[in-house]
């Protein structure tokens, strides 16, 4: 089976426009910075977790504390996952306990992921509200799950892939929508 790019969805001048405005509208939604964090989903959800609280710092001048969440033992399909799924090490190095948290990743499909993500969480501590931010939704939800804070909404089909392109991990910046041909 291989991938055919269909179109691009954002370049790097829009995804970088997205996450400004999703950073505004994160503080402002929330009342502001207090008890304010940002935890990135691994892999993409970091750099873009990381992005936003740089934004909110230069346009506020506070450092909103930024954590890494890996959600590997907390998915639900971790047996199909592979032999030897790689685990990584949590880097949350703040108290999660009435924190205002933001669950930051690329992109938001059946919700099976942050699901896994909130399960983590939960883990450690009790946070006041969790909210999710996501670069794109692009829906077919398997569970009740949603977005408080949306870069752009796409509607794919099953056969279709977003694929988000990061210069932190892939050396390109752009998110383009894929199908699946066999």
């Amino acid at each position: 089976m291989r991938v055919v790019e269909k179109r691009q969805l954002l370049s790097a001048e829009e995804m970088s426009r997205t996450l400004q405005r999703l950073a505004h509208e994160i503080v402002e939604k929330s009342g502001g910075t207090n008890d304010l964090a940002l935890i990135g989903v691994r892999r993409r959800g970091v750099p873009l977790s990381q992005r936003l609280a740089k934004t909110i710092f230069d346009s506020s001048g506070v450092k909103v504390p930024v954590g890494t969440l890996d959600i590997t033992l907390y998915r639900d399909d971790l047996s199909t996952v592979g032999p030897q799924p790689v685990f990584h090490s949590n880097e949350i190095d703040f108290p999660v306990d009435d924190r205002d948290l933001v669950i930051v990743d690329d992109v938001l499909y059946t919700g099976r992921t942050i699901r896994a993500a909130m399960n983590g969480l939960f883990d450690l501590g009790r946070p006041k509200r969790i909210r999710l931010c996501v670069l794109i939704d692009r829906g077919h939800r398997e569970l009740p799950i949603e977005a408080s804070f949306v870069g752009r909404t796409v509607e794919t089909s099953d056969t279709e892939i977003v694929e988000v392109r990061l210069m932190e991990i892939d050396d390109e910046e752009r998110v383009m929508l894929v199908d699946r041909v066999s």
